[in-house]
């Protein structure tokens, strides 16, 4: 019982490196597994975190039509009955 939380913290800093290496090495993406520990953590003994995470999950659910300063692919002005046509970005990714 004693080595409890220090043993998680050791854990927890094991894993993290080695999470660290494997993205580098493999250039993935997501959310690593040591983050994920900590937010949860955190989470139990702050209700505000909870509330932080639950939030950033719901907004990462919702679909952004326009990226913010960007003009709209698509522009219909039923005043003057004009449509404008912007063509898509074709860039290689």
């Amino acid at each position: 019982m004693l080595w409890t939380i220090p043993g998680g913290v050791l854990l927890m800093v094991a894993v993290g490196v080695y999470e660290l290496i494997r993205h580098r090495r493999r250039r993935r993406g997501g959310t690593p597994i040591t983050a994920t520990y900590v937010n949860e953590l955190t989470a139990m003994f702050y209700g505000t975190k909870r509330d932080e995470l639950d939030h950033r999950q719901s907004m990462s659910m919702m679909r952004e039509d326009q990226v913010q300063g960007a003009p709209p692919p698509l522009g219909i002005d039923l005043d003057r009955g004009t449509a404008v046509l912007r063509p898509e970005d074709r860039r290689p990714t």
